[in-house]
């Protein structure tokens, strides 16, 4: 058979739709002719055929017989593996053409799909761009999805701003675009884009709502039915996967081997500033404490505290959801702890891979992590009242006091600071708010507007993390009638600077319908009173937990009108500001909340009867853990 023939009569039968007959003469060629042309040619073909798998294969040989000519072959064999489910050889020979040639969207598209199927975050970040760039929907959406949840991330905030000015009507870029106008207070812009969201959940439309972030969701929603109908990361759990997580042999031992999961574990960190000497209380005669840390190596590197009185440090942070599962079934782990649920940097997903027979969620994440195979929530009565039960698929353990652990023994003592280093009148009252930006809602600061205008001697003391920040929300006060001068900011300080602080203001106004968490902690170790609103959600109820388990339940208010009324009459009433001090101040020594012994009690009392379910074979269920006697705390 002559070669030039033979290849120009497959190519003539392949050009004229004879594909069958193509293929024929070509099988027939590869028996003495097998170069990169011929194999190009027998993959057009069997693509055409529907016979896709060998197509790539096909492609892929002409593109190692082309040498350093057939990049495209490969790029072709890669989009065949792709399309088929050989998720390896599409990456293979997608990565190999990427060595050479510039990226494009449709490949991007596909080893991006692949690597966030197989939860390889970490790798996605150089098709971001691409993808975003490219007219096809489908890869726009795609990119949308890869865009991380940092607000911190300059390059991100201005692709998503390009991409909104674009697509106006997509609401996963629309959820990410106020994300990053939260933080930085755009409070005008915030009103205007977020308009169209009110709207549909007005209009009885929310399935819109599973394109956004639950930790997003809760910084303006607290509403807990439409908090539950946000995205994960996660597939949903089956019944069948969490029966067999709690019925796998396991053996039991004397001590309770607790893991718990974070990339918080450094001291610099707030998750560690309120547990830290939880952790180091733990009976060590009773549990075994494992701290499974994928914290980055760059915080490490600051840590000066030794992490080995927290519990025996294990780094997971290179391994796989599957590996890091294995591991802690190989540890014999009786009950993980997940420190982080859905959010930033989060490896709480691994989960959903059965590492423990007992698997809770705590303190990271203030509501419910959906599609995650969770059996437990720690809350107290007030973060989790009984009306919130329908809107959990976790169980409720209930501490007595707080669900918020705080280290008495390592958190600096408040000292004497005077107003003028910060900027401060002398003769002002003075309303403070060092909650973070994203908090900050357009409903809330109203508000805080009218509080201002009611109580004309004072001033609004507020932390803004960037110039930004601060001009943006000067320029909202302003077009509602308070004046630059009523307002002063300041910056992050370092730690034992920002709990002296706390004295040089009179009240702090909380937010909603996100409260200061660690924050309201700090204030009430500074010994600053916090006003909040009696809230709808575990993320708005915080601030009430905290009070009342430092004996302040009075500056909870019932509604905006009674928060606004309460903050005027406080201000009117110096007097009852300072009993309110005093009160924080003997309390420290007597009250719950910074009594991190009582806590640690409660915790790991609360472990024991989850193990007593377990070990009966029973399914998890609500439980209220019971209280110690008060007692004074051992300074």
């Amino acid at each position: 058979m002559n070669r030039v023939v033979s290849f120009a009569a497959a190519s003539k039968d392949y050009q004229s739709g004879r594909y069958t007959k193509s293929l024929e003469t070509l099988n027939a060629l590869l028996e003495t002719q097998q170069d990169a042309k011929t194999y190009a040619l027998l993959a057009r073909t069997l693509s055409q055929l529907g016979m896709k798998a060998d197509a790539a294969m096909a492609f892929a040989v002409a593109g190692e017989k082309a040498g350093q000519s057939g990049a495209e072959f490969s790029r072709k064999a890669a989009l065949l593996y792709f399309e088929v489910g050989n998720h390896d050889e599409a990456i293979r020979l997608g990565l190999r053409y990427m060595l050479n040639q510039s990226l494009d969207a449709e490949l991007a598209f596909a080893l991006a799909s692949i690597y966030k199927k197989r939860g390889q975050d970490e790798l996605l970040s150089p098709f971001v761009k691409v993808l975003a760039e490219s007219s096809n929907t489908e890869h726009t959406l795609l990119a949308i999805r890869l865009l991380k949840n940092d607000p911190n991330d300059e390059a991100q905030a201005l692709l998503i701003r390009n991409l909104f000015k674009r697509y106006p009507k997509l609401v996963p870029l629309r959820f990410l675009y106020l994300m990053f106008a939260r933080h930085v207070c755009d409070l005008t812009g915030i009103k205007l884009h977020k308009q169209i969201i009110d709207e549909l959940i007005a209009s009885g439309e929310t399935s819109f709502l599973h394109h956004e972030s639950e930790f997003y969701n809760l910084q303006w929603c607290g509403d807990e039915a439409l908090n539950r109908m946000t995205s994960s990361m996660n597939k949903a759990v089956t019944a069948e996967q969490t029966i067999a997580r709690r019925t796998r042999p396991h053996r039991w031992a004397d001590k309770i081997r607790v893991g718990y999961l974070s990339n918080d574990l450094f001291e610099q960190h707030a998750t560690m500033k309120l547990m830290g000497r939880v952790l180091e209380l733990h009976d060590r005669d009773r549990f075994e404490i494992t701290l499974y840390c994928h914290s980055r190596a760059s915080n490490l590197e600051h840590n000066t505290f030794d992490r080995s009185l927290w519990g025996r440090v294990v780094e997971v942070g290179n391994l796989s959801d599957e590996a890091m599962a294995e591991r802690m079934r190989a540890d014999q782990i009786d009950i993980l702890v997940d420190l982080k649920g859905p959010t930033y940097e989060t490896r709480y997903h691994v989960l959903n891979n059965g590492p423990a027979p007992i698997q809770i969620s705590w303190l990271g994440f203030p509501g419910s992590a959906t599609n995650t195979d969770v059996d437990y929530v720690i809350g107290d009565k007030f973060v989790l009242p009984d009306t919130s039960k329908p809107h959990y698929h976790e169980k409720f353990i209930r501490l007595p006091d707080s669900y918020q652990p705080n280290d008495p023994f390592h958190r600096p003592t408040p000292g004497f600071v005077e107003r003028g280093e910060f900027g401060l009148p002398d003769d002002k009252f003075v309303f403070a708010s060092f909650n973070a930006s994203r908090k900050i809602t357009p409903e809330t600061v109203d508000v805080w507007c009218n509080v201002l205008r009611r109580a004309p001697n004072s001033v609004l003391w507020m932390m803004a993390v960037s110039k930004q920040t601060e001009a943006n929300l000067r320029d909202y006060f302003k077009s509602r009638g308070i004046p630059a001068k009523r307002l002063v900011f300041c910056g992050h300080a370092d730690y034992h600077s920002h709990i002296d602080r706390q004295q040089a203001a009179d009240l702090a106004l909380d937010t909603w319908p996100y409260n200061g968490h660690t924050t309201t902690s700090e204030q009430l170790w500074g010994g600053l009173p916090v006003l909040t609103l009696k809230g709808t959600n575990f993320a708005s109820r915080v601030t009430e937990s905290l009070l009342n388990a430092i004996g302040l339940p009075q500056l909870v208010a019932n509604d905006a009108q009674a928060y606004e009324d309460m903050a005027v009459a406080l201000y009117e009433n110096p007097a009852r500001i300072a009993d309110f001090k005093q009160t924080i101040e003997e309390n420290k020594m007597i009250k719950p909340l910074f009594d991190a012994e009582r806590f640690c009690h409660h915790l790991e009392t609360a472990y024991e009867m989850t193990v007593a379910r377990a070990k009966k074979g029973l399914e998890p269920d609500h439980l209220d853990v019971p209280a110690l006697p008060a007692r004074t705390m051992p300074f």
